[in-house]
């Protein structure tokens, strides 16, 4: 991805840290997606944009054969260590063409809280239909467009590249808003047909752990997530 995008040095130590025990991370996205994913026994996915390797190491568990890719090499040193060689990984720039993947090679692909990240997102989605058999399902999380409304104010239509200040100010997560109608939009431009569509409240089990997390994330949503179908 875009240098300014992906989680290089340093925020990609503290994003695989934090994606560990993260209220948004590992008990609101992650068990939402993967409740979307079902059963992946013996299907071959895509892990687009695997970050540290939470999402690659959860579904080769469950007995799928994953092929993760990720722009950011901080992060692959992660994701290899997490998957410990029960997934291949691959360093790849999302900005450009997914060249290892044959047509209709995958089951289904799982774009886990990273299309906001990517500028040339027709080109990315025109590759996954193309590397997607037909049937195949893909799964994509990002921001909600409330919550970064509330978050940054201004027009809730707007589709500025925003800044996200992350442990304490240390860091930002730099990312494109999207209203509602402009991710589904490009998702069924791309050819892709909309199955489903949950806004993620976190797991029971956060409320043990952290409840003011727990409550906030059952008030106003965080994420939205989507289940398309490849025709």
């Amino acid at each position: 991805m875009h240098r300014a995008t992906a989680y290089h040095d340093a925020l990609g130590d503290f994003f695989a840290k934090n994606a560990d025990t993260s209220p948004y991370n590992a008990y609101t996205d992650r068990p939402a997606m993967l409740q979307l994913a079902g059963d992946v026994s013996g299907a071959r996915i895509l892990d687009v944009g695997c970050g540290a390797g939470h999402y690659a190491a959860e579904l080769s568990a469950r007995g799928a054969q994953v092929v993760g890719i990720e722009g950011s090499a901080t992060l692959l040193r992660h994701a290899r260590a997490r998957v410990n060689g029960q997934a291949e990984l691959l360093l790849h720039d999302l900005e450009e063409p997914l060249g290892f993947a044959a047509d209709a090679s995958f089951d289904g692909a799982v774009c886990a809280l990273v299309l906001h990240h990517v500028r040339n997102r027709a080109q990315l989605l025109d590759e996954l239909r193309c590397a997607l058999r037909p049937g195949a399902w893909l799964l994509v999380s990002t921001t909600h467009p409330t919550a970064d409304w509330r978050r940054f104010g201004d027009s809730y239509f707007s589709q500025d590249w925003s800044d996200l200040p992350v442990a304490d100010g240390s860091f930002a997560i730099h990312y494109q808003r999207m209203p509602l109608e402009t991710f589904l939009g490009e998702l069924l431009t791309a050819g892709f047909v909309l199955e489903q569509l949950i806004e993620p409240r976190p797991a029971v089990g956060l409320r043990d752990i952290d409840e003011a997390a727990y409550d906030k994330l059952h008030q106003a949503p965080c994420f939205i997530a989507v289940k398309l179908r490849r025709p």
